[in-house]
């Protein structure tokens, strides 16, 4: 099961997903999207000297960010919006901090693994 953090239409819903297999699986076949789905995408960490650094889960295209240098954030705000897959992804602080690097701006694509901010204690 992993649990998530969805926001549909600027309200945020706490859901699990468990992956259940079925033959059902394999014959799905994607539909196009007309509008952004929102979904939280846990981010990779990487501990440092300067503090935690997070790291790009997917390949993608940076398209807000919500963060200044110097800003306090807490655990579980959203840094910057990343969209992959025709999906925004907000990429969330995962601990209280202060924004010490950024990576990125506005436009820039990245692939997975590609340090987007550190946030220092």
């Amino acid at each position: 099961m992993t649990n998530y953090t969805i926001i549909v239409n600027g309200r945020s819903y706490d859901v699990t997903v468990q992956k259940k297999k079925t033959s059902a699986d394999a014959s799905v076949s994607p539909g196009k999207a007309t509008t952004p789905v929102t979904a939280a995408v846990q981010p990779t960490l990487q501990a440092g000297a300067e503090g935690e650094m997070i790291l790009a889960p997917m390949p993608g295209k940076i398209i807000e960010i919500q963060v200044r240098l110097g800003e306090r954030v807490k655990k579980g705000q959203a840094v910057l919006i990343m969209e992959a897959m025709k999906m925004h992804n907000p990429i969330l602080a995962a601990n209280d901090g202060t924004i010490s690097k950024l990576f990125v701006k506005v436009n820039d694509s990245v692939q997975s693994g590609q340090p987007l901010v550190v946030i220092g204690t």
